[in-house]
Protein backbone atom coordinates (compact mmCIF):
# COMPACT_ATOMS: atom_id res chain seq x y z
CA UNK A 1 0.00 0.00 0.00
CA UNK A 2 1.25 3.69 -0.71
CA UNK A 3 2.36 6.14 1.96
CA UNK A 4 -0.22 8.96 2.47
CA UNK A 5 0.73 11.75 0.55
CA UNK A 6 2.32 14.97 1.31
CA UNK A 7 0.43 18.02 0.83
CA UNK A 8 0.40 19.28 -2.66
CA UNK A 9 0.38 23.39 -3.60
CA UNK A 10 -3.02 22.76 -4.67
CA UNK A 11 -4.32 23.20 -1.42
CA UNK A 12 -2.55 26.41 -0.47
CA UNK A 13 -3.94 27.71 -3.57
CA UNK A 14 -7.35 26.61 -3.16
CA UNK A 15 -7.00 28.19 0.50
CA UNK A 16 -6.30 31.28 -1.00
CA UNK A 17 -9.47 31.38 -3.03
CA UNK A 18 -11.75 34.00 -3.27
CA UNK A 19 -14.96 33.13 -0.48
CA UNK A 20 -18.19 31.75 -2.44
CA UNK A 21 -21.10 34.34 -3.59
CA UNK A 22 -24.03 35.11 -1.76
CA UNK A 23 -26.93 33.62 -3.21
CA UNK A 24 -28.93 35.14 -6.79
CA UNK A 25 -30.32 38.11 -5.87
CA UNK A 26 -33.57 37.64 -7.48
CA UNK A 27 -33.97 34.67 -5.46
CA UNK A 28 -33.32 36.65 -2.51
CA UNK A 29 -35.87 38.64 -3.10
CA UNK A 30 -38.48 36.13 -3.70
CA UNK A 31 -39.65 37.33 -7.10
CA UNK A 32 -41.76 35.10 -8.89
CA UNK A 33 -40.81 36.58 -12.66
CA UNK A 34 -38.61 39.14 -14.10
CA UNK A 35 -41.07 41.85 -15.09
CA UNK A 36 -40.08 43.42 -17.91
CA UNK A 37 -41.54 46.47 -17.67
CA UNK A 38 -39.31 47.13 -14.61
CA UNK A 39 -36.63 49.51 -16.46
CA UNK A 40 -34.56 50.11 -12.47
CA UNK A 41 -34.51 46.35 -11.83
CA UNK A 42 -33.73 45.53 -15.32
CA UNK A 43 -30.56 48.14 -15.60
CA UNK A 44 -28.69 46.39 -12.68
CA UNK A 45 -28.27 43.58 -14.81
CA UNK A 46 -26.92 45.98 -17.87
CA UNK A 47 -23.18 47.10 -17.93
CA UNK A 48 -23.14 51.19 -18.37
CA UNK A 49 -22.22 50.72 -22.06
CA UNK A 50 -26.33 48.82 -22.68
CA UNK A 51 -24.71 45.31 -22.27
CA UNK A 52 -25.60 42.31 -20.93
CA UNK A 53 -23.87 41.16 -17.61
CA UNK A 54 -22.46 38.06 -17.02
CA UNK A 55 -24.01 35.60 -14.17
CA UNK A 56 -20.69 35.78 -12.81
CA UNK A 57 -20.60 39.37 -12.43
CA UNK A 58 -24.34 40.05 -11.39
CA UNK A 59 -24.71 36.35 -9.12
CA UNK A 60 -28.18 35.25 -11.02
CA UNK A 61 -28.32 31.59 -10.91
CA UNK A 62 -29.33 30.16 -14.58
CA UNK A 63 -32.75 30.40 -14.33
CA UNK A 64 -33.19 34.15 -13.26
CA UNK A 65 -30.51 35.18 -15.91
CA UNK A 66 -32.31 33.51 -18.36
CA UNK A 67 -35.59 35.60 -17.58
CA UNK A 68 -33.33 38.75 -17.06
CA UNK A 69 -32.25 38.02 -20.86
CA UNK A 70 -35.52 37.70 -21.80
CA UNK A 71 -36.98 40.74 -20.04
CA UNK A 72 -34.21 43.31 -21.19
CA UNK A 73 -34.49 41.96 -25.19
CA UNK A 74 -38.25 42.38 -24.82
CA UNK A 75 -38.09 45.74 -23.11
CA UNK A 76 -35.47 46.93 -25.50
CA UNK A 77 -38.05 45.86 -28.09
CA UNK A 78 -40.61 48.42 -26.70
CA UNK A 79 -38.27 50.78 -26.35
CA UNK A 80 -38.37 50.99 -22.59
CA UNK A 81 -34.39 50.34 -22.36
CA UNK A 82 -31.90 51.42 -25.25
CA UNK A 83 -29.69 49.11 -27.71
CA UNK A 84 -26.77 50.97 -26.69
CA UNK A 85 -26.20 54.05 -24.78
CA UNK A 86 -24.48 57.03 -25.65
CA UNK A 87 -20.93 57.51 -25.21
CA UNK A 88 -18.90 60.30 -26.15
CA UNK A 89 -15.40 59.82 -27.60
CA UNK A 90 -12.37 61.95 -29.04
CA UNK A 91 -13.63 61.56 -32.37
CA UNK A 92 -10.00 60.44 -34.02
CA UNK A 93 -11.76 57.18 -34.58
CA UNK A 94 -8.98 54.75 -32.60
CA UNK A 95 -9.19 52.85 -29.64
CA UNK A 96 -5.91 53.03 -28.10
CA UNK A 97 -3.21 55.59 -27.26
CA UNK A 98 -1.43 54.50 -29.73
CA UNK A 99 0.32 57.21 -32.57
CA UNK A 100 -1.34 60.49 -32.87
CA UNK A 101 -2.84 60.22 -29.53
CA UNK A 102 -2.92 63.80 -27.92
CA UNK A 103 -2.11 65.68 -30.88
CA UNK A 104 -2.70 69.73 -30.94
CA UNK A 105 -5.59 71.10 -32.82
CA UNK A 106 -8.19 67.46 -32.46
CA UNK A 107 -11.11 67.79 -33.07
CA UNK A 108 -13.83 68.36 -29.86
CA UNK A 109 -15.36 65.83 -28.45
CA UNK A 110 -18.35 63.99 -30.59
CA UNK A 111 -21.27 61.84 -29.33
CA UNK A 112 -21.95 58.69 -30.64
CA UNK A 113 -24.76 55.76 -30.92
CA UNK A 114 -23.64 52.32 -31.48
CA UNK A 115 -27.21 51.68 -32.56
CA UNK A 116 -29.84 51.68 -34.99
CA UNK A 117 -33.60 52.62 -33.00
CA UNK A 118 -32.27 53.30 -29.83
CA UNK A 119 -35.27 55.82 -29.52
CA UNK A 120 -33.44 59.00 -29.78
CA UNK A 121 -34.31 60.94 -33.12
CA UNK A 122 -31.94 64.04 -33.98
CA UNK A 123 -33.77 67.26 -33.50
CA UNK A 124 -35.44 68.47 -36.90
CA UNK A 125 -36.37 71.91 -38.07
CA UNK A 126 -38.29 74.40 -36.52
CA UNK A 127 -40.74 76.76 -37.74
CA UNK A 128 -38.51 79.66 -37.36
CA UNK A 129 -35.77 78.04 -39.34
CA UNK A 130 -37.88 77.27 -42.35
Amino acid sequence: MAAPSAPTRRAGRDARRAPARHGCPLCAAGAPWVDYKDADTLRRFMSDRGRLRARGATGTCARHQREVTAAIKTARELGLLPYAERTITDGSGRRGRGRGAGIAGASAPIEHTHAVGDGVTPPGPTDEEE
